[in-house]
């Protein structure tokens, strides 16, 4: 059975740090594109980051460049994200998400959105984990 399990989420003050996790079980990481999504209560899930499975080519979106850093340990068939500085408005729930071969194109048009659903992209990925929250105070 294929499982993709957030975690790492929590509750921390403005400029503080948080690395989240995304572990896989029954399939191999390094054969998939990997990124991480959010989504607010009344908000379209958004693209954070994403990483191409050989780990070279990624993309963050313009608010989290320079504070955030997305990365993939094989050996560990593991996708974290880092992220530094965290700032109020990155409160959200936070997902994980794999696509190969065909359903790629989804994922990386996916990181480019801020409105995954009614773009049609969200159902085009081969997995999805169910969360993490992060909650930045002020």
């Amino acid at each position: 059975q294929v499982q993709v399990v957030e975690s790492g989420g929590g509750l921390v003050e403005a400029g503080e740090s948080l690395t989240l996790s995304c572990t896989a079980s029954g399939l191999s990481l390094e054969d998939f594109d990997m990124g991480w999504f959010r989504q607010v209560p009344g908000k379209e899930r958004e693209g954070v980051s994403c990483i191409g499975w050989g780990g070279a080519g990624t993309y963050y979106t313009d608010s989290v460049k320079g504070r955030f850093t997305i990365s993939k340990d094989n050996r560990k068939n593991t996708l974290y994200l880092q992220m530094n500085n965290l700032k109020p408005e990155d409160t959200a729930m936070y997902y994980c998400a794999a696509a190969q071969f065909r359903r790629s194109s989804y994922l990386w048009r996916a990181c480019r959105s801020f409105a995954t659903e009614s773009a049609g992209l969200s159902g085009g990925m081969d997995y999805w984990g169910k969360g993490t929250q992060v909650t930045v105070s002020s």
